[in-house]
């Protein structure tokens, strides 16, 4: 079963582009059997695209995965072109601050607007000697706007497209 994108002008996965304030998740949903996980990222990783961030939630039955890879558009087709099932949603990528506590300075921020943080994974990012983390927000627009009022940095899909310091 393949992901079934549409590419009309209207479709707001086309509309916005590589440096709109957020990052494109993909979930891929999979039965939990051995080998399932390396069959995904071998189809993705082959094709010369690099896994920016990937996070695993499992049961008895079945597992998704949610990846962040440096090339959106590349890993789209893809994966509508292969035998998984998946689907994408906005993501706030941020950068984490110089800080002794950059999670919570994160955090509180965005607890204090009252949006939800539903979960968080690490970014294999690297800038200036600092790390970044994804965050999966019940508002993205209005996390993003509130993180870059408070001068945190919030990534766009050309950063994970750049060169950085961890590789």
């Amino acid at each position: 079963m393949g992901g079934g994108y549409d590419d009309s002008p209207n479709d707001p996965q086309t509309m916005r582009g590589r440096d709109w304030p957020c990052l494109r998740q993909f979930c891929v949903f999979m039965e939990n059997r051995v080998g399932r996980l390396n069959d995904l990222l071998r189809h993705i990783e082959r094709e010369d695209l690099r896994v920016m961030a990937l996070s695993v939630v499992d049961t008895v039955d079945f597992a998704v995965a949610r990846i962040l890879v440096d090339n959106t558009d590349r890993v789209r087709e893809l994966l509508s072109l292969s035998d998984f099932t998946v689907t994408e949603n906005d993501i706030v990528g941020v950068e984490l601050p110089d800080d002794p506590q950059p999670f919570l300075q994160i955090f509180r921020a965005i607890v204090s607007a009252e949006i939800n943080i539903s979960y968080t994974y690490p970014l294999l990012y690297r800038r200036g000697g600092r790390g970044a983390i994804a965050l999966h927000v019940d508002n993205v627009d209005q996390a993003t706007q509130l993180l870059q009022s408070l001068k945190f940095r919030v990534l766009t899909e050309s950063d994970l497209m750049q060169d950085d310091e961890f590789f």
